[in-house]
């Protein structure tokens, strides 16, 4: 009897089993393992922005500069009689030092380290902290304060060099990291900060203020750009450096979103003319007119009074040449040459090398534009 009661209940699960009630359902979802999402994760952190960092990071430098300044102190000027008692009480003057702070970059591992113009203005004493903590003491090589750029040096082995990426070919809306040394009294860090935003616009010119001086072909980012960062790099995405970190509109102090930057090509060039570069490169720019041509840029648009922001110079003349018998001089805006516009000097020269019998050229004179119409002999 206890047989016949089990051969039913086997008989059953068989059934079961065949039918698929006892199997696992097919489209089950497997969950993966805390394990294996931390590990997901954790491969996805180190993205182009953390590697750009790490890339540019050991190049930022803090900047610590002191000035000078002459204090004059009155005793009895806060009771309105300082008139009365000058000739019988002279003021009483006094020397202070002043430290600020900025943020560089060093764009040679011979030692050569680009920051702002108004980060070392007037320095009495100018001291370089790397990331590392390494200091050295820098000099200041070059200033130009419509650029509001400056070229210092240091002397030590190892330094790390940022690459330098090639402002021309900027996208609006790509990444942009800015990095510094922001409150660097206030964070006793050598480690830069990282900020980061986008490209939010190219070739502003901004007046600083009412009757400052207006920057040209500035880089606009919304990456943040707080006190201290003045001088420090803007990065790309690949780990370049496309921008000098310079100024930024604030209503408060602080970052509202709208920085701005020079452009590398334009730190290159003053690179380049700071380091005694120019003659070569105006040589090889040497056209068949004689005439020796180049890019407009700020030194020679201050060198030569230009209200053109680009366009090709005239930089020199050869005697007895070509252009000097058509009475082309130095400071001659060359806008367009046999009906089309001189875009670059490269360009330029390279049509000039095809020139014909015929010569004609339209040219800005301090504001005056000539043709000059030559038929060669």
């Amino acid at each position: 009897m206890k047989d016949l009661v089990k051969k039913p209940f086997i008989l059953l699960l068989v059934c079961l089993h065949a039918c698929g009630g006892m199997t696992k359902p097919q489209n089950q979802q497997i969950v993966p393992s805390v394990t294996t999402v931390n590990t997901e994760i954790d491969r996805s952190r180190t993205n182009a922005i953390v590697l750009a960092a790490q890339r540019v990071s050991p190049s930022v430098v803090s900047v610590v500069v002191t000035q000078t300044r002459i204090v004059s102190y009155d005793p009895f000027g806060f009771f309105g009689f300082d008139d009365f008692f000058r000739d019988f009480f002279p003021r009483h003057t006094f020397r202070q030092e002043i430290k600020s702070m900025g943020s560089g970059v060093i764009v040679d591992a011979k030692g050569y380290i680009v920051t702002n113009a108004h980060v070392v203005n007037n320095a009495t004493k100018i001291k370089v902290t790397l990331s590392d903590n390494r200091s050295f003491d820098a000099e200041l090589l070059a200033l130009d304060t419509d650029l509001d750029l400056a070229l210092l040096k240091i002397n030590g082995e190892n330094l790390p060099a940022a690459p330098l990426g090639n402002s021309d070919d900027l996208l609006i809306g790509e990444w942009a990291i800015a990095i510094g040394n922001p409150f660097g009294f206030l964070i006793e860090d050598a480690q830069p900060t990282v900020t980061v935003g986008v490209i939010s616009a190219l070739h502003r010119d901004i007046r600083s203020s009412q009757s400052g001086p207006i920057f040209t072909d500035m880089i606009q980012t919304d990456a943040a750009i707080n006190p201290g960062n003045s001088g420090g790099p803007l990065v790309n995405a690949l780990g370049e450096v496309i921008g000098i970190n310079t100024f930024i509109f604030s209503h408060a102090g602080g970052s509202e979103g709208v920085g701005f930057a020079r452009p590398i090509n334009e730190v290159k060039r003053f690179i380049s003319e700071a380091l005694g570069q120019t003659r070569a490169e105006y040589e090889r720019l040497t056209t068949r007119l004689g005439a020796v041509v180049a890019d407009i840029n700020p030194s020679l648009r201050r060198r030569f009074g230009l209200a053109h922001t680009k366009g090709v110079v005239v930089v020199s003349v050869n005697p007895g040449s070509i252009a000097e018998k058509i009475g082309l001089l130095p400071g001659d805006v060359i806008l367009i040459y046999q009906g089309k516009v001189a875009g670059s000097a490269a360009s330029l020269k390279e049509r000039l090398e095809r020139m014909a019998n015929t010569i004609d050229l339209i040219i800005d004179r301090q504001g005056e534009q000539l043709r000059i119409l030559y038929q060669l002999k």
